[in-house]
């Protein structure tokens, strides 16, 4: 028997009798919808943590501190940058040199740290508009966070500080048309040596003379103030916020030579001292970020840091923490459908297997006629698979509907807090249905029908021809 007669004939048999038809693929329609939902859910949750990641950083950047895993102190500085180029599978490494300032732009005052980085580490911002900060050249610009000016607050007499809009103030700043005056603290000074020839006295004075070096700041001199190039704006994403929201960058090279014209041989504002309490005559980081070749060697390079002495961190190790927990949740959700789409196959059995006591005379005739045995196992296996294509179609197509509903309802604001947490990253939703999982979820129907279908294939594969043809 050719497969399109075989097809016919099922089809002709399902329905036949159509109530029990439609009501055993419906059974596959809420199975195969129950468990594309459920999937759907872990899925969007597992995308969007993915992507709530990815807007805090590149997936292949590690960060380096400027302390080791048992909390001691360990200084970052140029060698530490050259060894670090050297481990396999780093591309570059961006030291982050940072110098504090107070702005002021009109009634407002703000505190910033001005965070010098390397190109390599410029270019991976979302830039909104503008440009980067060029690189080592002798004017500074700065790329500044689409929400710096939360750190800004109304100088007023009679009012407390109110920071920015975050905090319920009324900042309104923008970096390229307001003039944003910059104020650099004085530095390092020394403190000047007391010598017993200078107070007429060879011990007392002498003993009371001031340390051999402190920080001092000079409050009779007017404050010199710096007006800075602005680069550009960084992008917020969809949300609004991310890890650069905040911040004001620029070229590293280009604040090192900046700092060095103010500071002369004390390099930065506050130099670090070694054990005599003299400055350093070397640049000392805050941190740096490591570039990686590919995200797969992310972990290796982190755990080469390591084992320098050096804490550090990356995203795609708190990724990789977070895919344990989404595949728990995926697994459970996926779980509670498949009982759906379980209750379902039973169902299937229970129609193929009425049939076969219905049709047990037109089964005794055909195998009286000469059909073969596989001919009818296969008559029932078509049944039972063609049971499951309808309902994983029509259960595919509802399943999208749906997530389409979720999404919509959380784009909406149904739930607050699910809109916030699924709609921080780009392309924000809750349930998330790829095509391959549409695909799949037909095929699986498919294959649970004709599974569920095997049994009665079976039985009625071992039917005697002659008790079959004395059934009534």
């Amino acid at each position: 028997m050719k497969f399109g007669d075989l097809l016919s004939l099922a089809l002709r048999n399902l329905f036949r009798r159509k109530t029990r038809t439609v009501l055993t693929v419906l059974g596959v329609i809420i199975g195969t919808s129950s468990i594309l939902v459920m999937m759907s859910l872990g899925l969007g949750m597992s995308r969007q943590t993915r992507q709530l990641y990815e807007s805090a950083g590149s997936m292949k950047t590690i960060t380096v501190y400027s302390f080791n895993q048992k909390g001691n102190e360990t200084e970052i500085t140029d060698d530490t940058i050259k060894q670090l180029k050297q481990l396999a599978h780093v591309d570059d490494v961006s030291p982050q040199l940072d110098a504090s300032v107070t702005a002021k732009c009109g009634p407002y005052e703000g505190y910033l740290s001005l965070t010098g980085v390397s190109q390599h580490f410029l270019k991976e911002l979302p830039l909104k508009s503008g440009s980067l900060p060029p690189a080592n050249t002798d004017t500074l610009s700065l790329l500044y966070g689409n929400h710096f000016q939360d750190n800004f607050y109304k100088v007023s007499k009679n009012s407390s500080a109110n920071f920015g809009g975050g905090n319920g103030g009324d900042v309104h700043i923008d970096p390229l048309k307001d003039t944003i005056f910059y104020i650099f603290p004085e530095g390092y000074k020394p403190a000047p040596k007391n010598s017993s020839s200078d107070s007429g006295t060879s011990g007392g004075a002498s003993a009371a003379a001031a340390p051999a070096s402190v920080a001092t700041e000079t409050s009779d001199k007017p404050q010199k103030k710096y007006i800075l190039d602005t680069a550009g704006i960084l992008d917020g994403g969809s949300s609004g916020y991310n890890s650069y929201s905040y911040s004001v960058y620029c070229d590293i090279d280009t604040l090192k030579n900046f700092l060095k014209q103010r500071y002369r041989k004390y390099l930065v504002p506050e130099p670090k001292l070694n054990k005599k309490g003299k400055p350093v005559d070397y640049y000392v980081y805050s941190q740096a970020y490591v570039f990686v070749d590919d995200m797969n060697h992310v972990s290796e390079v982190q755990k080469k840091i390591a084992e320098l002495g050096y804490q550090a961190d990356s995203n795609m190790e708190w990724l990789e923490q977070s895919k344990q927990f989404t595949g728990m949740v995926q697994a459970v959700l996926g779980g509670i459908g498949a009982v759906s789409l379980l209750v379902a196959a039973i169902g299937i059995i229970n129609t193929m297997m009425m049939s076969i006591y219905e049709r047990t005379r037109e089964i005794g005739v055909m195998k009286v006629l000469g059909c073969e045995m596989t001919n009818i196992r296969d008559l029932f296996l078509v049944e039972s698979g063609f049971i499951g294509l309808l309902g994983g179609i029509i259960g595919t197509v509802l399943s999208l509907l749906i997530s389409l509903l979720i999404n919509f309802l959380a784009a909406q604001g149904g739930n607050e807090q699910l809109s916030v947490f699924y709609q921080n990253a780009e392309g924000g939703s809750i349930s998330y249905i790829p095509p391959w999982l549409a695909l799949f979820a037909i095929v699986f129907a498919i294959f649970i029908g004709a599974a569920a279908g095997y049994l009665p294939a079976k039985r009625a594969m071992r039917l005697s021809p002659l008790a079959a043809m004395r059934n009534e």
